[in-house]
């Protein structure tokens, strides 16, 4: 489906054009199975998404520094900067940081409160003092900021045919159900940043501690009691997914086919994680194989289309 409108209607200004066009850039770079599924949306909804993307995508490349190079103080410093950045943006209409333009413009389109930003941001900065979570109601304290905010920003773009405050909490479950995926698919490479986003008493319930999964990713060998462990956290994100999936009948009928093409997307790492065997995640990055991807995409594409017409609208 070829986009007719790469950027929102009636924006004029090609500073702002050009930033949302970059945001889209970063979605489609780095987040392969999101931007398939905004393929879905509407034209109009499609820059809003990107754009909300490139703002976290870009916060979390601050914190992670993957070359391991930059001074915690120096990151720390260019968050704020990027807080700031956003804070006059949202204020003014005007910022010469892309991802800020472009996201302080869809929140104000869509009315977007600027909480949920401080919140994500907040979340960034925890994660560059904290490594490790005693319980999963410490990390969800994190996931509030890191997760749940993402798909309450996301809920205003998608429309809702109930009361947005009734589809809120399942929008909020869904960012949460995405990132335990992502937790436990990146295993390892959290654990070469020193981090683990795994609560640690569920984990001591297996016998597992941090030297443990420390010595698997080392030595590339298993473990009975971290497979035990990880299983247990694969059940409880497909949980999360029951939960987030109700929420799917509660958005507007064209949102729906992107939303739920992204859950069962992202929901098939986990098959793939069990097909492998849990610890494969010690090892190696697991993902849904490109033709599974494919079918999943030309169901939601079908279903996109029949919604749009449907509502009278074409299937771009």
């Amino acid at each position: 489906m070829r986009s007719r409108e790469p950027v929102p209607a009636g924006v004029r200004e090609p500073a702002v054009r050009e930033a949302y066009r970059y945001c889209r850039a970063i979605n489609a770079r780095y987040g392969r199975t999101y931007f398939l599924a905004t393929r879905m949306l509407t034209p109009d909804r499609r820059p809003a998404v990107h754009a909300l993307y490139g703002f976290a995508r870009w916060a979390d490349e601050i914190v992670d520094d993957r070359t391991r190079r930059v001074p915690v103080e120096q990151r720390a410093a260019a968050l704020q900067r990027l807080e700031d950045d956003l804070r006059a943006a949202v204020a003014t209409g005007w910022s010469g940081q892309p991802v800020c333009l472009a996201v302080a413009d869809t929140a104000r389109r869509y009315r977007i409160p600027y909480r949920h930003f401080a919140d994500f941001l907040a979340a960034m900065r925890q994660d560059l003092a904290t490594t490790d979570y005693a319980s999963f109601a410490d990390l969800m304290g994190y996931m509030h900021g890191s997760a749940a905010v993402i798909g309450l920003e996301c809920l205003p773009v998608l429309g809702t045919v109930t009361d947005p405050r009734t589809a809120a909490p399942h929008a909020a479950g869904l960012g949460v159900a995405f990132q335990v995926t992502n937790f436990i698919r990146d295993v390892g490479e959290d654990l070469d940043r020193g981090r683990i986003y795994l609560p640690a008493d569920q984990l001591a319930a297996h016998g597992v501690d941090r030297e443990l999964l420390v010595w698997c990713r080392r030595t590339g060998r298993g473990d009975t009691r971290v497979v035990a462990a990880l299983r247990e956290q694969i059940a409880h994100a497909r949980g999360l997914y029951r939960w987030a999936a109700l929420g799917v009948p509660m958005l507007a009928d064209e949102s729906r086919p992107c939303v739920r093409t992204a859950l069962v997307l992202y929901r098939g790492i986990l098959d793939e994680i069990e097909r492998a065997g849990p610890t494969a995640v010690l090892h190696r990055r697991v993902s849904v194989p490109t033709r599974r991807r494919a079918r999943v995409a030309a169901a939601g594409v079908y279903g996109a289309m029949a919604a749009r017409l449907a509502h009278g609208g074409g299937a771009a």
